[in-house]
């Protein structure tokens, strides 16, 4: 039995339940908690992280479970635990307003508030004794209690300062509303299209691939624009950056070699440590851009880097109801990365005769490459590793396949890290989306179904109480929390990316509604962005914008694309303006500092050019579209259909032939129809453009 209880033991977030037995007396963010900060003049202590974060674990570890400490905690303060990715809403504010007072933010993030929220004070990881030029946590909680106390009235001041900068900040970076043509034209260009990929590659590692320095991040968002930059102008540096990238990322240690999967990143240059936790979304973003690049390439790594990831998904957070689970953590027995790691010894002894090649390969010493452990990479590709070693290269994969197998099945006997089992909307609505676009790519229709399934179980599972209303998290049978911005704009993007593959309007016409449904809720009417909160939410001091393209993309940047493609589907021209709108309010912000925008770049980049409205109609379409997906066309609007439907602009009037027609258009004007791919492809060469016209 625990020798401590406290109220998160009644909560389904795994990593609230890892704090459920800690004697700090932990409420989740609740009326209960608020209620008693007011009653009782406490300032409310508000600790935010996730399971899988491993710095979170340290804290909890050295002060969390400390007695001593946690009675100073209970003493002083309301103590709430927050999982991040339950409230991200919570997150992003408290998280912004610590970056403001200190510079930098993090997880553990943990800050202090007033009785109504309002915060004060905060900061990352706290040690236990004073070190690493940070004061010790009980300092500052005895500092914090202290100052509450004997000067409430600067610390409410500095509060309500802190509340208005926030309030401020919401609109940084965007610049002022103007509507003529020539506005329109000097924001949708060439030149601003170079500006952008010059930007990126300052910033570009052209040796070991990815953008800045240690810690790297995948940023598979400004990859993702590099490819089209080459689609369009055929820079071959665009592309040769865009898959150095991809290959160091694929070959590092980020990429669980052995398992298939990504970790979140590399604390790094060259990609060889990551940080193990495994998170959905990194695994669902580099899945959509490695089916990109592999449709532009043909490079079967790409292809099969898409299938190992696939795979691990499918076996490691694939739910029985059909949801994606969240994470697995980095640590395990206590330990980061032990799951992972191996000494040469253990290869040596499983793989015996295998042992030698696969060592060579992977980058397997005695001494090992990390903290005295292996962790599996590739130095040299394939190809080049086969001719250095006299092998034949399909002689070599299949070798290293059965070797990997072998290794996995030995590693599935260790203990494993923990699952975070919770299934957030937004994320898996990413996942969906990663789903139809490999399906596409590989023509793996057990990826169709993938996706058809998970989003019969969305809609389902998190339907909220009220027409278009979802929830955000769901576990066990329950879904909880509103839905944010994220939810409803990654959700529609998901709908819209399974039509194409399924040609079922129904996706089409739910995605309509559930647009509808967020611009009556979540628009700001004097720009046209869209807060990341319901107005009807009452639990937040400030509603924001989020517009950063981060380690997720921005809700209003993905809502961006969605009122494109869903403007010409439905004939909806608002729809339009209004994604040209909100892009051009941010356009200086996107062109200085694409890769903290990247999909708002990519936008930029996609109306910049003629987006072309492709229609294929007619009777045993399924080997004319495998043919179709086989091509890389970097933005467009795609319908299917066996015949004509009035309902739809650009299904209307389609004759219907002996073979498939395939037709092109532009603002629904069809050419002729073909009913050769290759003929359709030769066509958009032509159509593809720079869009010069205002759009109306």
């Amino acid at each position: 039995m625990a020798s401590f209880t406290n109220r998160l033991a009644k909560e389904t977030s795994p990593y609230l339940l890892q704090h459920a037995h800690n004697p700090v007396d932990w409420f989740p963010w609740s009326e209960e908690a608020l209620q008693k900060s007011k009653s009782e003049d406490k300032p409310i202590l508000v600790s935010i992280g996730y399971s899988a974060c491993h710095w979170c674990h340290v804290m909890e570890h050295e002060s969390f479970e400390d007695e001593e400490t946690a009675a100073l905690m209970n003493e002083h303060f309301v103590c709430i635990k927050i999982d991040r990715e339950e409230r991200p809403d919570l997150d992003h504010i408290y998280m912004d307003a610590v970056q403001a007072m200190t510079g930098s933010g993090g997880w553990p993030l943990n800050v202090f508030l007033t009785p109504d929220k309002k915060p004060f004070y905060g900061g990352t990881y706290f040690p236990p004794l004073a070190a690493f030029n940070r004061p010790s946590w009980k300092d500052v909680l005895i500092s914090i209690s202290k100052s509450f106390n004997e000067k409430k009235h600067e610390i409410n001041a500095q509060a309500e300062n802190l509340v208005e900068h926030l309030s401020k900040s919401n609109s940084f970076g965007i610049n002022k509303l103007n509507e003529s043509d020539e506005d329109f034209n000097a924001v949708f260009n060439k030149k601003n299209l170079d500006l952008i990929f010059e930007n990126i590659m300052k910033s570009a590692d052209t040796k070991d691939g990815g953008f800045g320095k240690a810690p790297k991040f995948p940023q598979t968002f400004t990859i993702q624009f590099l490819l089209h930059y080459y689609y369009f102008t055929q820079n071959e540096i665009a592309l040769k950056q865009a898959c150095l990238s991809l290959d160091k990322i694929i070959y590092g240690g980020i990429n669980d070699q052995a398992g298939g999967g990504f970790a979140r990143y590399s604390t790094d240059a060259e990609w060889l440590a990551p940080h193990f936790e495994k998170m959905l979304y990194d695994n669902a973003l580099l899945i959509t851009v490695l089916s990109e690049a592999y449709l532009l390439t043909k490079n079967n790594l790409y292809r099969d880097t898409i299938i190992e990831t696939m795979e691990f998904i499918k076996r490691e957070l694939l739910s029985p109801e059909g949801g994606f689970y969240s994470a697995l953590d980095a640590d395990s027995e206590g330990e980061e990365g032990k799951y992972y790691v191996w000494s040469k010894k253990e290869i040596d002894a499983i793989l015996k005769e295998d042992a030698e090649l696969f060592c060579a390969f992977y980058n397997v010493t005695e001494n090992g490459n990390w903290e005295g452990k292996n962790i599996l990479r590739v130095l040299i590709s394939a190809d080049d590793f086969s001719k250095q070693h006299n092998i034949s290269e399909t002689d070599l994969l299949i070798r290293l396949r059965k070797s990997k197998q072998i290794l996995l099945e030995q590693r599935e006997k260790r203990i494993h890290p923990q699952l975070d089992d919770k299934i957030l909307l937004s994320w898996n609505a990413l996942m969906n989306i990663a789903c139809s676009k490999a399906y596409a790519a590989s023509g793996n229709d057990e990826y169709k179904e993938l996706a058809i399934n998970n989003m019969q179980f969305l809609l389902k599972s998190f339907a909220g109480k009220g027409e278009h209303l979802f929830n955000h998290t769901y576990k066990k049978g329950e879904s909880k929390f509103p839905a944010f911005l994220d939810d409803y704009s990654f959700l529609i993007a998901a709908l819209i990316q399974l039509q194409e593959i399924t040609g079922d309007t129904n996706y089409l016409s739910k995605a309509k509604a559930i647009t509808e449904f967020v611009i009556n809720n979540f628009s700001e009417e004097e720009t046209g962005f869209f807060f990341y909160t319901h107005k009807n939410q009452e639990d937040i001091i400030i509603r924001k914008k989020e517009v950063h393209d981060g380690a997720v993309p921005s809700g209003n940047s993905v809502m961006g694309f969605n009122l494109l493609y869903l403007s010409t589907i439905f004939d909806k021209p608002l729809w339009k303006k209004r994604a040209i709108q909100i892009s051009s309010l941010l356009s200086n912000a996107i062109i200085k500092y694409p890769s903290s925008f990247a999909i708002w770049a990519t936008i930029i980049q996609s109306v910049s050019y003629i987006i072309p409205e492709i229609v294929l109609i007619g009777e045993n379409l399924t080997k004319i579209k495998r043919e179709f997906f086989s091509n890389f066309i970097p933005y467009k609007i795609f319908q299917s259909a066996t015949q004509g439907n009035n309902e739809f602009p650009l299904l209307q009037g389609k004759l219907i032939g002996e073979k498939p027609l395939i037709y092109l258009c532009r603002d629904y004007s069809c050419e002729p129809p073909v009913t050769e791919i290759d003929a359709l492809m030769q066509r958009l060469k032509s159509v593809q453009k720079f869009n010069i016209k205002p759009v109306q």
